[in-house]
């Protein structure tokens, strides 16, 4: 208890001297005094709403609107898709369409006698016949061979 009375004691002595030395001056506080009421009203600016509306234009013309055409574009040559056609699906599996079961899956043959459902919307690209034969490597090395012979 005498410890609280001594720190009371101190702390009282401390606020008088400070309110005796800052009186009469506005050392810490300044007064605030209301403005006058002819700074116009405080109604609805249009112009404020002009930067989100031009950020949202931007928005739409870079990255919506692509990204709209890109979809719509696959969504059309996957509806294409037919028997005989070489795919490359999202995980990266070439094969080629051997039945095509219904709207939303095709069967794909991705080796001899592996047959594979493979959903539409997987398919990412309709590969040009003959990017997916090995044989390809194996032309393009005999034509290596015969440049390099001659």
């Amino acid at each position: 208890m005498l410890i609280v009375e001594i720190f009371n004691y101190f702390n009282y002595r401390i606020l008088q001297y400070l309110f005796i030395a800052l009186e009469g001056e506005d050392m810490f506080v300044s007064i605030a005094y209301a403005q006058s009421a002819g700074g116009g009203g405080g109604g609805f600016d249009p112009l404020q709403l002009l930067p989100l509306v031009l950020i949202f234009v931007v928005f739409y013309f870079l990255l919506i609107r692509p990204q709209q055409k890109k979809a719509k574009a696959h969504r059309e040559m996957v509806s294409q898709v037919k028997r005989g056609d070489k795919i490359l699906t999202g995980g990266g599996i070439y094969g080629k369409v051997i039945k095509v079961i219904d709207e939303h899956s095709v069967q794909v043959e991705i080796s001899d006698g592996v047959k594979v459902h493979v959903a539409r919307p997987t398919i990412t690209t309709v590969v040009d016949r003959g990017d997916v034969n090995t044989n390809n490597n194996n032309n393009d090395k005999a034509q290596s061979k015969q440049s390099s012979e001659k």
